[in-house]
């Protein structure tokens, strides 16, 4: 660390898990001090490996409850249904005082299966910063993924208000924007603008796979119409997104029921030419568009905001 850098908010942060979302935390927090020791962890002995050809971390081990130890900060980045069993590898290994945190996208879930394993003394501080992109591995990540985007902290009621304070500052620092949420509310809000939108692309692009060879091959050619943007959503890892619908399954349910209505309520007004029901329904929708922009969720450029280059 050079001469004149601040201090860092963290002496030593361990990171479990080094897919794009533990690996761009590797990267803001090399690139702006914010540790003064990364190590990481992670199950599978290809990924460590390569973690440590992109000098992620100062150290790297396979055994978790080895990482942790020492660490000021822990942060647990693996799919939701492997939390409990990592939360109980860990837990010998973590000294009083330590933060422990999660970035997975569901929170009930999550604090039911590690709160049980989580030592007294360790402030245990369930979060999840809403960014990423449907790329994984280590990478996959880059320094600035957290910048603009929202961490939703959903601390429980005898939570450390300092360690909330510090863990706070932390994603701040990282670029985020945070907010405090309560963790069934939470689910509640991710069922509908995170979850359902990936489960109804997975369908889509699960019926287009479905369709005779040569309609596919026409889906394929022609999806600059819109079948391509459903399938970046279906490209995310399966393995996360499996488990998010296990872990937040009845949020996910509820909005099924609550989108499957709807859809049942536009398919009658296109059989029945109700042209006054579908204008008012596009000019609704149309307005949540130029709200997630004015929010700064977006930009209005075109493509999504996805700048491409032509093939030559």
């Amino acid at each position: 660390m050079a001469e004149n850098s601040p201090e860092p908010l963290f002496e030593t942060v361990a990171l479990i898990g080094i897919g794009l979302i533990g690996s761009s935390l590797a990267r803001v927090m090399r690139e702006r001090g914010l540790a003064r020791r990364i190590v990481i962890s992670t199950r599978s002995s290809a990924t460590l490996r390569r973690a440590q050809e992109l000098a992620l971390g100062d150290a790297f081990e396979a055994d978790a409850a080895e990482a942790v130890r020492g660490a000021d900060l822990v942060i647990v980045s693996v799919p939701v249904g492997a939390s409990g069993d990592v939360a109980k590898a860990i837990a010998p290994g973590l000294k009083p005082g330590a933060t422990l945190t999660d970035v997975g996208s569901t929170k009930r879930s999550v604090i039911n299966q590690m709160a049980p394993h989580v030592p007294a003394g360790v402030h245990f501080i369930p979060g999840h910063p809403i960014a990423g992109t449907e790329h994984s591995g280590p990478d996959a990540g880059f320094a600035t993924l957290f910048d603009g985007r929202w961490c939703i902290l959903t601390p429980l009621p005898e939570a450390n208000a300092a360690a909330v304070t510090k863990l706070t500052a932390f994603w701040q620092a990282c670029g985020s924007k945070v907010d405090v949420m309560d963790p069934d509310h939470h689910d509640t809000v991710l069922a509908i603008t995170s979850h359902l939108p990936h489960i109804i692309a997975y369908n889509i692009v699960g019926t287009a796979d479905d369709l005779a060879t040569d309609t596919k091959s026409e889906v394929i050619k022609f999806s600059a119409s819109g079948f391509r943007d459903f399938t970046r959503l279906a490209a995310s890892d399966p393995v996360m997104w499996r488990d998010v619908c296990l872990h937040n399954r009845d949020a996910i349910l509820d909005m099924l029921s609550r989108f499957s209505e709807d859809l049942t309520a536009l398919r009658r007004a296109i059989r029945r030419g109700e042209g006054d029901t579908l204008h008012d329904l596009f000019t609704r929708t149309r307005a949540i568009r130029r709200s997630i922009i004015d929010a700064g969720q977006d930009t209005a450029a075109p493509d999504f905001g996805r700048l491409t280059t032509p093939k030559p």
